[in-house]
């Protein structure tokens, strides 16, 4: 038989009380610290073209802030960028976070403008546009993006892009 001093067993006990209160601060710390590593995320965009969906985040900028038009032309050459499928004979919806249509957004088809800048939250193209060499298409794919402005209308300076890729759906 094993003997333990007199209050021995209140001993292991607060021990481990004491371990798991020691854990239990380093998970707490360890979370937080992980926490202030991590960015704001940007606003999100959203394609939906029938039963499909895709969302991302900013490519380029999103908080807000001016960029220059080198990042601009940069991030316009950008290929690693979320694609999805489109039929030409489909309606391609464009759904944006309240905070850009705040500050007006425009659809662009290969860098360039396809419908002048709103201040609402989702509009609709036919998809047939995508494909069409009279906007500008060329070829089975098309990128198109999301641009972000200043808060005025025809504003020219550019707070953020989303850039997608379309690939033509037969």
């Amino acid at each position: 038989m094993t003997s333990m001093p007199r209050g021995g067993a209140a001993d292991v006990t607060a021990a481990v009380r004491r371990r798991r209160a020691v854990a239990a601060a380093g998970a707490v710390s360890a979370g937080l610290l992980v926490l202030s590593a991590c960015d704001k995320p940007t606003p999100l965009s959203t394609i939906t073209v029938g039963r499909s969906s895709v969302s991302s985040e900013a490519s380029c900028g999103g908080e807000g802030k001016t960029l220059q038009t080198a990042d601009l032309t940069k991030c316009l050459q950008d290929k690693d960028i979320k694609s999805i499928k489109v039929d030409p004979d489909e309606t391609v919806r464009f759904g944006v976070d309240p905070k850009i249509a705040d500050k007006r957004w425009t659809i662009l088809m290969n860098g360039q403008p396809l419908t002048e800048d709103s201040d609402k939250t989702y509009r609709t193209v036919p998809g047939s546009v995508f494909f069409n060499a009279q906007y500008g298409a060329q070829g089975n794919s098309t990128v198109v993006s999301i641009k972000a402005a200043d808060g005025k209308k025809g504003g020219t300076t550019v707070t953020g892009l989303w850039n997608f890729k379309f690939k033509k759906d037969d």
